[in-house]
């Protein structure tokens, strides 16, 4: 059995009377006290992604009352978002999320230290961001950002508390080298690029994002105070459709290499990786399996053949296409190979195929059934159509 660690930070200076009458409540938890609301206080935590789970961890901490609270992200809000990204508001669409993010704090509480942070977390700013905080709560919505975290809390080491939601479900765990096994060692090998739709194309249910980011944020205070059970060597999993929530256990793998520094989590995963393509092709050849929006441009400016697949849903391309496209579903392309797999592959043998979806996934497994079939010059457009609006046509309505 895993052994509890001690609370992870001292207290802080003694509560102010309109501190101890705010907090009231939850001093008078058994157990829990001033102490443990000084710990609160003193405690710096960084959160990573102000997207779904961002939205539920972060107003609940500013409420609870964390100190220092960071936020990484670099994305702006849009309009999608905002049924379960409720840390926005329509009024900051177009803004920075880690601007509102920093309002939303501030108006919580505006004794709250704010580090907001408006770059992507990468392999050059992680190890000296991380050294400057007590915790990290990971909310990240690829998995290149979830290695990349439990690796920086690993060798930074602090705990990481790791949260991930997709559909109908989510799950929830803490990554704490120093007390037990880490992500690496339940997820020691990430899944096909592709394999795994990401929230913008599989959806998210908003009510999914409440319930797994208020367990993170539960276990913060956890690792925090130094009061309960962490989840160390255990992850929740939770099903909304079924009303269930079960307990994985796992342990440290014997086999698993020490980590020793930050890698290309781009490359580990896989991203932008796909099968190779056949010698005798010619744009997948030329340019590595994907094009740029740019690059797709010039070459239907240049008047070169291609033939533009649109893998999304039908009420997806109501709301924007890419002019001259066809639109086969990813579901549609894969019922068809599997009835008639020569047939697609005659048709589309001569072509130079580039498929899009909403951000990429999708396409990418679109890409590697074509190839398998025979279609070997086939490419992915990078960023989809969601980087087509924003860099070619931003008229172009965004989802």
């Amino acid at each position: 059995m895993t052994e509890n660690p001690p609370p992870l930070v001292e207290p802080g200076p003694a509560l102010t009377p309109a501190r101890l009458e705010r907090y009231s409540r939850t001093l008078a938890l058994p157990g829990f006290g001033e102490e443990a609301q000084r710990r609160i206080r003193a405690a710096r935590v960084l959160v990573v992604g102000a997207g779904g789970l961002g939205s539920a961890v972060i107003p609940a901490l500013a409420a609870a009352g964390f100190g220092t609270i960071g936020v990484v992200d670099a994305d702006a809000v849009e309009t999608s978002n905002l049924p379960r990204q409720t840390l926005h508001t329509p009024a900051d669409v177009g803004r920075s999320k880690v601007a509102s993010a920093r309002d939303t704090i501030t108006g919580l509480d505006s004794e709250t230290r704010v580090v907001p942070v408006g770059s992507m977390l990468d392999s050059g700013n992680a190890l000296a961001l991380f050294a400057e905080f007590d915790l990290v709560l990971d909310g990240s919505d690829n998995f290149p950002t979830r290695y990349l975290v439990d690796d920086a809390a690993t060798l930074t080491g602090i705990p990481a508390v790791w949260g991930a939601v997709h559909q109908f479900g989510g799950q929830v765990g803490v990554s704490w080298a120093q007390y037990g096994p880490t992500y690496r060692d339940l997820f020691p090998v990430p899944p096909e690029p592709g394999s795994v739709a990401s929230c913008a194309d599989a959806g998210a249910l908003p009510s999914v994002c409440t319930v797994i980011g208020g367990l993170m944020v539960t276990q913060a205070i956890t690792l925090v105070t130094g009061r309960g059970d962490p989840l160390l060597g255990r992850a929740i999993v939770h099903d909304a459709l079924r009303s269930t929530f079960r307990e994985v256990r796992y342990t440290r793998d014997p086999f698993a290499e020490p980590i020793t520094r930050l890698i290309d989590y781009d490359l580990f995963c896989g991203a932008g990786a796909a099968t190779a393509p056949d010698e005798s092709s010619t744009l997948a050849r030329r340019t590595g399996g994907s094009v740029t929006n740019r690059e797709l441009q010039e070459l239907l400016a240049q008047g070169q053949k291609i033939t533009l697949i649109d893998v999304r849903e039908p009420w997806e391309a109501q709301l924007a296409s890419i002019p001259g496209s066809a639109l086969v579903p990813l579901g549609e392309l894969e019922a068809d190979l599997d009835e008639d797999a020569e047939g697609v592959a005659t048709a589309l043998r001569d072509a130079s195929v580039v498929i899009y979806c909403h951000y990429g996934p999708r396409a990418e497994m679109a890409r590697r059934l074509l190839i398998e079939a025979g279609v070997a010059d086939t490419v992915v457009l990078t960023g989809g159509i969601d980087a087509w609006a924003r860099e070619i046509d931003p008229g172009m309505a965004r989802y």
